[in-house]
């Protein structure tokens, strides 16, 4: 029985041991911002220094006579995400995209903390460093959130608010379905053991969840965001961000935004449910829904000329219609 017991518990040792060489070879450093530019910044790329230590990155592209539309990333995206709308919608609007603090190729100091205002803030900054006085400002996830705030906030900067799978609604997260990696985050010590992880397969499978079709979810893809995640700084934010609490939008808050609105919204968004974008479009006195089916958390880049279309003939029809 003693030597059953022995060979048992150097069995458990050398579990151990192996799990933590496991552990050792999958941790991933940070990334020098020098490797990162390299890589993801293009010749629109532009920055500017905010209030609290931050660089912020920016892209001013298309129309720079048009109308402008600003455009706000979701959780862990950055301003590529927009990309297929300013290749088909460039010609006609000037299109500025940025990247919130712990996301793309932003910069924050050592141990910088998001706090309430902080997204609507950066916000502010950009329109503010590019003299933009009125706009159309979208945003998908949780850049949907940020835009909606926004409009409660800075009404009269706002000619129009796109939500675009919009997160914020307010009701019991218990038991929802999402990518896995969304759960692990959302638990403390996921959280600690996950930080410095090699990500990449959680990664992949919860952009297969937002895409759909898998065959959108390229090595290039995964590569940007996981690679950016490890920019310094950026994962200690994103894991706060997974912590913090969020006030959300209730009927009664939203009743006030008297701006022309569209939602757009996937029907199988397996991210932020539909019936959200239905809440939204309903709060909202005089909204406007735009549902896709067979269409998950990002329609501007699963289906970017159906969702750019949409989004051009409705600026043209309620936000600058033709003069008489």
């Amino acid at each position: 029985m003693k030597t059953l017991l022995r060979i048992l518990g150097g069995l458990a040792l050398l579990v151990v041991a192996m799990l933590a060489i496991l552990w050792v070879t999958l941790q991933r450093p940070d990334l020098p911002w020098k490797t990162l530019q390299a890589k993801y910044q293009n010749a629109a790329s532009r920055y500017v220094d905010l209030p609290g230590g931050l660089h912020v990155h920016y892209r001013d592209q298309g129309n720079p006579k048009g109308p402008v539309l600003v455009l706000v990333h979701g959780f862990s995206a950055n301003v590529d995400t927009w990309e297929p709308w300013v290749k088909r919608l460039g010609g006609t609007y000037r299109i500025v995209s940025l990247d919130l603090p712990g996301h793309g190729l932003t910069q924050a100091p050592p141990g910088f903390q998001v706090g309430p205002t902080t997204f609507l803030d950066v916000v502010q900054g950009v329109v503010d460093h590019l003299k933009l006085q009125k706009f159309v400002l979208a945003g998908n996830s949780m850049g949907g959130a940020v835009a909606w705030n926004y409009a409660l906030v800075h009404p009269e900067r706002l000619d129009g608010l796109v939500l675009v799978d919009a997160g914020g609604w307010a009701h019991p997260q218990e038991g929802r379905d999402g990518p896995v990696i969304f759960k692990v985050m959302a638990n403390p010590i996921g959280r600690a053991l996950l930080h410095n992880l090699d990500a990449r397969g959680l990664t992949k499978a919860g952009l297969e969840d937002a895409y759909l079709d898998k065959t959108l979810v390229t090595d290039a893809l995964v590569d940007r965001y996981v690679d950016l995640a490890r920019a310094p700084g950026h994962r200690d934010i994103l894991f706060g961000l997974q912590a913090t609490f969020r006030d959300p939008a209730t009927p009664q808050k939203l009743a006030v935004i008297k701006i022309p609105t569209l939602v757009m919204h996937g029907r199988q968004d397996k991210l932020v449910p539909f019936a959200d974008g239905e809440a939204f479009a309903k709060a909202i006195p005089g909204a406007t829904l735009d549902a896709y089916g067979q269409v998950g958390h990002v329609p501007m880049e699963q289906i970017p000329d159906r969702s750019a279309a949409n989004l051009d003939s409705w600026i043209k029809l309620k936000v600058y219609p033709p003069k008489d």
